[in-house]
């Protein structure tokens, strides 16, 4: 038997199972009580106002300290403990620290820009992936409750990323932006930097013309604000998305209990891929662009 017809084999029989199990337990309706987007819902855990300003602590406020503490943690821990045959968490941070620095900065920077801005980038990818990594740790909580731990009420937790909020990915690509353009000036001088931003053999192009590429380019700058941070919030929103359907939430919608037997194994299968996968290419892709436009902002030609 050929694996394409062992694949449609199995495909069909899991809609025959899916089938069978919705005219054995009938449909219950639509159901008004959950709501998925409650899961991104950002309610104060302790409210602080000052004036207009709220500097309340959320879920999303927990989640950055906690990526940032883990960061620092980890970093601090491996350097102190440094071994000649380094043990298995050793030999994984030595592989990711490789990986920043050979691949990230080293490729995309001259030797000079990856000195000097290979902890900035090295930084910016743990804490990305450090971000993810915890969003993607299955919490024994209630989205829509609080929980009691011997009388002690704690906000519930449940799967969430700080990164699967615009606001984070938006503020560390403002960073990244204002960085690699003040690096660029920095390198160039202002108005030589500018200048840069034609592309090479444009000398017998009319004023005109310039004027209109140097615009496309002008956009092209300001686009990257959202190309960067829309990446990163889109991807880790709709694994979040996908594991919350999938792992319960379609067929309390449908009112359909029988449904979550067929979705959970997608559930797991969705939750390796992104825990295994998306979480750290994510993280990747976003310090290698920040990587690219430093080297871009202080290259001869650009």
């Amino acid at each position: 038997m050929s694996t394409r017809t062992k694949v449609l084999l199995g495909v069909g029989g899991y809609l025959a199972i899916a089938i069978v199990l919705g005219i054995l337990f009938g449909n219950q309706g639509k159901n008004e009580e959950f709501k998925p987007q409650n899961e991104f819902k950002l309610d104060p855990w302790i409210s602080l106002k000052i004036g207009s300003l709220d500097l309340s602590v959320n879920r999303a406020v927990f989640y950055l300290l906690l990526a940032s503490g883990l960061t620092i943690a980890t970093m601090v821990w491996i350097s102190r403990r440094m071994q000649q045959k380094p043990n298995r968490v050793q030999t994984a941070v030595e592989v990711a620290y490789d990986l920043t620095r050979k691949n990230i900065t080293g490729g995309n920077l001259d030797q000079q820009m990856a000195v000097k801005w290979f902890p900035f980038l090295a930084t910016l990818f743990f804490y990305i992936w450090f971000s993810n990594v915890i969003g993607f740790l299955p919490l024994p909580t209630n989205t829509e409750n609080e929980i009691h731990i011997f009388g002690l009420t704690v906000p519930t937790f449940a799967i969430y990323a700080a990164t699967a909020n615009i606001s984070i990915p938006l503020a560390l690509t403002l960073v990244v932006w204002i960085s690699y353009n003040v690096e660029g000036i920095r390198a160039k001088g202002f108005f030589p930097y500018f200048r840069s931003w034609l592309p090479p053999g444009l000398e017998d192009m009319n004023p005109v013309g310039k004027a209109a590429i140097f615009v496309i380019e002008v956009i092209s700058h300001f686009v990257r604000l959202i190309s960067l941070s829309v990446r990163l919030f889109a991807n880790i929103l709709a694994g979040h998305l996908l594991l919350l359907f999938m792992g319960g939430g379609l067929a309390v919608l449908l009112g359909l209990a029988a449904l979550g037997a067929l979705t959970f194994p997608m559930a797991f299968a969705f939750f390796v891929f992104e825990l295994g996968l998306v979480a750290t290419l994510q993280a990747f892709i976003f310090a290698t662009l920040t990587a690219i436009y430093l080297g871009g902002a202080t290259a001869e030609t650009h």
